[in-house]
């Protein structure tokens, strides 16, 4: 079970947002590079990365910010926000980047996915972000009539490595992970799933332990890290003693 904290970027900062609204921006670090840092330094062995700008511009925006991190960490990395071409991703791979995670472009062009894992299989991940059950797109700036678990469908056979799964009505409200959706879903597809969006306290490391909670890769901790209501290393303990 991986615990992958997270660094959001947002004008070259490290933010949180409250339900995918950039206009509800908490800036927690301004310098990515010495947060990434800390966080291997906490013993954390992955760090999940979003460009929440690129998101919405359909294109890298903190790329310096990024490469700041690839330059503070060795852990391996995954990024997404505004990847949207085979080029943007030849691209971050080569900087250093371990998994790209496709969000968007996996509901607009399914095709370019299942294209992407064969020209680079292992470093491709799905995003899915749910309002209401429905996939959002555009940085959460618009929901599809696509379900999730139909969205996991596409891909089952395409070789993604993982799927990301975030609750976007869960996200920055530290209101606990949507444990019957994610299980739901990791139990629909076979591809590794990982939790994503209010996980938020100890309580929910905890669950995590459980034996039905084996069934995700991990999960995605931000804010409650941030704010020091998750002790890493009490939570990577019982991590560990609970594979």
């Amino acid at each position: 079970m991986i615990l992958f904290p997270a660094i959001d970027l947002k004008g070259g900062e490290c933010v949180r947002l409250k339900l995918g609204d950039m206009d509800q921006a908490t800036v927690y670090n301004t310098d990515p590079g010495a947060q990434a840092k800390a966080f291997q330094d906490q013993g954390f062995q992955w760090l999940h990365v979003v460009d929440l700008d690129g998101a919405f511009a359909g294109e890298a925006v903190n790329g310096q910010a990024v490469e700041a991190i690839l330059a503070s960490t060795d852990n391996p990395v995954q990024l997404g926000g505004g990847i949207r071409t085979i080029e943007h991703i030849q691209f971050w791979l080569d900087k250093g980047i371990s998994r790209v995670i496709l969000g968007t472009i996996a509901v607009r062009d399914p095709d370019l996915v299942r294209a992407a894992c064969k020209q680079f299989p292992g470093q491709i991940a799905v995003g899915i972000d749910a309002r209401g059950g429905k996939v959002a797109v555009e940085g959460w700036a618009e929901t599809s009539e696509l379900s999730v678990i139909d969205m996991a469908a596409r891909f089952e056979d395409a070789g993604v490595a993982a799927i990301i799964f975030t609750d976007i009505d869960r996200d920055g409200v530290l209101t606990g992970i949507n444990w019957d959706s994610t299980l739901e879903l990791a139990r629909s597809t076979s591809i590794p799933v990982i939790a994503s969006g209010g996980l938020a306290s100890m309580d929910d490391i905890e669950r995590l332990t459980q034996e039905d909670a084996g069934i995700l890769e991990g999960a995605i901790s931000g804010r409650a890290l941030y704010d020091g209501r998750i002790d890493p290393a009490e939570a990577l303990e019982r991590l560990r003693g609970a594979a």
